[in-house]
């Protein structure tokens, strides 16, 4: 996720902080437009608009967290397979990691 937001434009960068802060301070309801659940697996998605549409796909932990696992600037329709499994390796990976 650093590594995404870094190579952001000012711009992006900005919209998905915010985006992120409000979820922080008020919870997933508050950002209920943004996300999405991913059919057929435990992802989520909060979904940026804009001039550059991106994705920023989760999972929920306990404790009302969230995981963030992968973001990427959508150019489809649909979320491409290749960055739904990027974001499964990295879930998998922390699970085996032991936490």
């Amino acid at each position: 996720m650093k590594e995404f937001l870094d190579a952001a434009g000012p711009k992006l960068k900005t919209k998905v902080i915010r985006i992120l802060m409000h979820c922080e301070e008020y919870g997933l309801q508050s950002i209920i437009s943004h996300i999405k659940k991913l059919t057929g697996t435990q992802l989520w998605e909060i979904r940026i608009l804009g001039t550059d549409n991106v994705r920023v796909l989760f999972v929920t932990q306990v404790k009302q967290q969230i995981f963030l696992l992968h973001a990427f600037q959508k150019k489809t329709q649909k979320t491409p397979v290749k960055e739904i499994g990027i974001a499964v390796a990295r879930l998998r990976e922390y699970q085996t990691s032991g936490h």
